[in-house]
């Protein structure tokens, strides 16, 4: 059932969609933005407290002088491996993660994803005073049990996401990666100010074990597992799916059709592209505006942090377009998934460029927030698009492209470390440019592969073909039958 028919479906609860607690999709999805929140922003903590771990300290010595240390004596490059430790593991999990979710459930390897990960959050001050080489252990460990949130959560969307609502449920959870690296990096730089780069990691690994808790006991694997579901809500969810509720069956994946199909080759560039230019700020911006554009740690965390604000606010405005577009029938959903893409990638390549060429305080941060924020529209395209081409395959497809978008998050901090040794305007101009370019060939190669369609290899396109070749069989019985009665 595509958009416009499940559209005219109605889950027979008397309530505005903004009344989320009267539905038990959207309590999942709320919490789902609180998952992505902590998922981001226990990842991007580092990021500015790397700045504070290794800043120049005036000190007073016993006999009286004055002096300036370092806690950490970090160069450029060690602090690019480091920043790109946590991917080290992160990589290894994407396929594992699509995998597991469909025989245990995505709602118990989300959450256990990412409690695991704010326990060993709170262990990382230790790690870090015993040695960077455990400091990048433990964020290598974070990484591990991260990686499977991505493939995980588009588990429990084939499970509960009409295709009406897919992009909206989508983009409204996964816009609390923005929300939770705009908090983590604005209280970052204040809690590395006031009272110690440790308590970044305490206060942010305390909510997310508190977040940990509330998602394995409201949150539950399907509809039909779920007790507190009305039976309207319940029955409107499996019909837009075209599901019955005695589902449950072992799923196959056709690893010959998935990795031989242009449209997920596509999707796995474009997922590259938007992951190496994003990963490139996350981790490189505040060190940037503190080295290059000399702000002060609290107002580099700040700013940041505006980028990421912009795209949260716009990713919500982008998934509702998304589906209007679709329910309305103004355009397909191969045409949104394209346009939305392309156009968010095309901004974000013009925009890098200009703010690199300029590389002045005021326009560039202008530029690099629209670039941002602009990538909104383009997580209408990527970040969605493993749903339409195979719900039931759909984590496998996400731990598949996340598997190279995390190569993105391990190589660009390494890179752009490399790149910037002294810090000079000229280098952070080539870290930009390498950005901007990868951004236009996402746009270029995702334009001519996407397909928003489901593909002859999915799952659900062979049920639907052996369903109707079973039909077509009795038809023909039944015909045959007939022809015989009435021979007699």
């Amino acid at each position: 059932m595509d958009a416009t028919e499940s559209s005219k479906l109605s889950d027979g609860i008397n309530a505005p969609m903004w009344m989320f607690w009267r539905r038990r999709r959207y309590v999942l999805v709320f919490l789902a933005f609180f998952g992505f929140f902590n998922v981001y922003s226990l990842r991007v903590n580092l990021s500015v407290a790397i700045v504070a771990m290794t800043e120049n300290r005036t000190v007073q010595y016993p006999n009286g002088t004055i002096g300036y240390e370092q806690e950490f004596d970090w160069d450029s490059t060690t602090k690019g491996y480091i920043l790109s430790s946590f991917f080290y593991g992160y990589i290894f999990t994407q396929l594992i993660g699509g995998y597991i979710s469909n025989a245990l459930g995505g709602n118990y390897v989300f959450g256990v994803g990412v409690g695991v990960t704010a326990g060993l959050t709170l262990l990382t001050p230790l790690a870090a005073h015993a040695g960077f080489g455990w400091l990048i252990a433990v964020r290598a460990t974070e990484g591990f049990f991260e990686g499977v949130t991505f493939p995980c959560i588009h588990a429990i969307w084939s499970n509960w996401a009409p295709p009406s609502e897919r992009s909206r449920m989508a983009t409204i959870a996964f816009s609390g990666v923005f929300t939770g690296t705009v908090a983590s990096m604005l209280l970052s730089g204040v809690l590395a100010d006031t009272l110690g780069w440790e308590w970044v990691f305490y206060i942010l690994g305390a909510f997310g074990c508190l977040w940990f808790v509330a998602w394995m006991l409201i949150v539950k694997k399907s509809p039909e597992s779920d007790p507190y579901i009305t039976t309207k809500e319940k029955e409107f969810i499996l019909a837009t799916l075209q599901r019955s509720a005695d589902g449950g069956e072992k799923v196959q994946h056709p690893w010959r059709g998935i990795l031989t199909s242009k449209a997920v080759w596509a999707l796995i560039v474009s997922s590259f592209s938007e992951n190496w230019g994003f990963y490139t700020l996350l981790t490189q911006l505040p060190t940037f505006l503190r080295d290059t554009m000399h702000f002060e740690l609290q107002a580099a965390g700040f700013l940041s942090a505006l980028p990421y604000l912009v795209m949260g606010l716009l990713l919500s405005v982008a998934g509702y377009l998304a589906d209007l577009c679709q329910i309305r029938r103004w355009l397909t959903t191969t045409q949104v998934r394209r346009y939305f893409n392309c156009g968010a990638f095309l901004a974000q390549t013009v925009f890098m460029l200009v703010g690199a060429y300029i590389l002045r305080p005021a326009p560039t941060l202008t530029c690099i927030t629209i670039a941002v924020g602009c990538g909104a529209f383009a997580w209408c395209g990527f970040a969605v698009n493993h749903l339409d081409l195979s719900p039931k395959s759909a984590g496998v497809l996400m731990g598949i492209s996340n598997t190279f978008s995390t190569v993105a998050g391990i190589l660009t901090p390494i890179v752009s470390g490399q790149l910037t040794a002294s810090g000079s305007e000229n280098e952070w101009r080539t870290v930009f440019y390498i950005a901007a370019g990868i951004y236009l060939i996402g746009c270029v190669t995702y334009w001519f592969g996407v397909s928003g369609e489901l593909q002859p290899w999915s799952i659900e396109a062979r049920e639907r073909e052996r369903e109707k070749q079973r039909q077509d069989g009795g038809q023909g019985y039944a015909n045959e039958g007939l022809v015989m009665e009435q021979k007699a």
